[in-house]
């Protein structure tokens, strides 16, 4: 990463208008109306990538420093896919009353805040307040940016098979920050929330639970209408999709119970949650996170084109409308002789993707009316 100038810096006329004493007339003009720092600022453009460094990747609760290398990759690639300029700012606390002060004060010299790689369930808390704290997009990526994805890719799987998404029956193995808001984004995409079945580490979420934290039994009071309960065997019988967001190994004898005909999403990165080859026994359609797999299912995807949206239009927030038109733009840039059991997205680097999820993320904006 560095950065560039966006302008020429050749003369005492350039550094005389860049810096001072030309900059001063931008400053007054700022003072007087401080949405104008939207426009003659680099702040209607730019993005800043937050972690506090506890849940990065599959690699854990590593801190901010040994994040640094992530954050930089994040802002590379909203640069090289969405044109949005991005810094990685790794925090040295995991308080979130701290991250949210901190991020709040940071907030006026960006168009959005990008969270990233912070644990679960402390990041619902810091992304609810920080949205209803500050006047820009605030978007988790391990939570939207993944479960946009997965319903554009669920979407296009449905269409190869012959299905509709509301009649599937869905497991989502993973109750952490990307299953609960892959389950979330599957409801409001069309999915029948009762034949959902979450699982976190000690089984099926069900109203019967006593032992779940909000945001699961907020998940478990919308869910599994038919009260399925026990383990990973019991809630794959006879369902036709699994999502797997929780590492860790799902047997074959789980898998077997499957419907026959169906679709994996193995998405644990670097280890799937069942191996390719092996979740193609059991299913017509397989997806990991893995870029040497067929059907990647990558959030670059996603969020370069959702903040490049959002910044355009001059959004003040994320809605739900904008996530679905998203995923919509996603699963639409395939056309239907593009599609098979092996492309159900499209690939990460198809220059296709990024402006059709802007256009399609600042239309949904503007029917939501969330703009500045």
């Amino acid at each position: 990463m560095s950065v560039q100038s966006s302008v020429p810096l050749a003369t005492r006329e350039d550094l005389a208008l860049a810096y001072t004493p030309g900059v001063a007339q931008v400053c007054e003009a700022i003072a007087a109306d401080e949405a104008l720092v939207h426009e003659l600022t680099w702040v209607g453009r730019a993005v800043a990538v937050v972690t506090d460094g506890s849940a990065v990747l599959g690699l854990g609760n590593i801190g901010p420093r040994a994040a640094m290398p992530v954050m930089e990759g994040k802002a590379v690639l909203f640069k090289q896919f969405g044109g949005v300029d991005a810094v990685p700012i790794c925090l040295d606390t995991q308080d979130p009353d701290e991250i949210v002060a901190i991020v709040t004060a940071l907030a006026p010299s960006f168009g959005g805040i990008n969270l990233e790689d912070i644990s679960a369930p402390r990041c619902f808390e810091i992304e609810r307040r920080l949205e209803a704290t500050l006047p820009i997009p605030v978007f988790h990526d391990d939570q939207h940016g993944t479960a946009i994805v997965v319903l554009a890719a669920l979407r296009n799987a449905a269409r190869v098979l012959g299905r509709e998404l509301h009649d599937l029956r869905i497991v989502v193995s993973g109750a952490g920050a990307a299953g609960v808001a892959v389950t979330k984004m599957l409801i409001s995409g069309g999915a029948d929330a009762g034949e959902i079945v979450v699982l976190d580490s000690r089984g099926c979420l069900h109203t019967g639970r006593t032992d779940l934290n909000p945001e699961k039994s907020a998940l478990a009071a919308r869910t599994n209408a038919g009260g399925i309960t026990g383990d990973i065997v019991n809630a794959l019988r006879g369902a036709d999709v699994l999502i797997g967001v929780s590492g860790g190994t799902i047997g074959e004898a789980a898998l077997a119970g499957m419907s026959p005909g169906g679709a994996i999403f193995a998405l644990a990165n670097p280890t799937p949650e069942v191996h390719p080859s092996i979740a193609a026994r059991y299913a017509s359609v397989v997806a990991t996170g893995r870029s040497d797999f067929p059907n990647q299912i990558n959030n670059v995807l996603a969020f370069p084109g959702i903040f490049r949206g959002a910044l355009e239009a001059g959004a003040t927030r994320i809605t739900d409308g904008m996530k679905v038109a998203a995923a919509s733009a996603i699963a639409s840039v395939l056309a239907a002789d593009e599609l098979s059991l092996g492309t159900i997205v499209p690939s990460a680097l198809d220059p296709r993707v990024a402006p059709a999820v802007a256009a399609a993320v600042a239309a949904a904006a503007r029917v939501d009316g969330v703009l500045r």
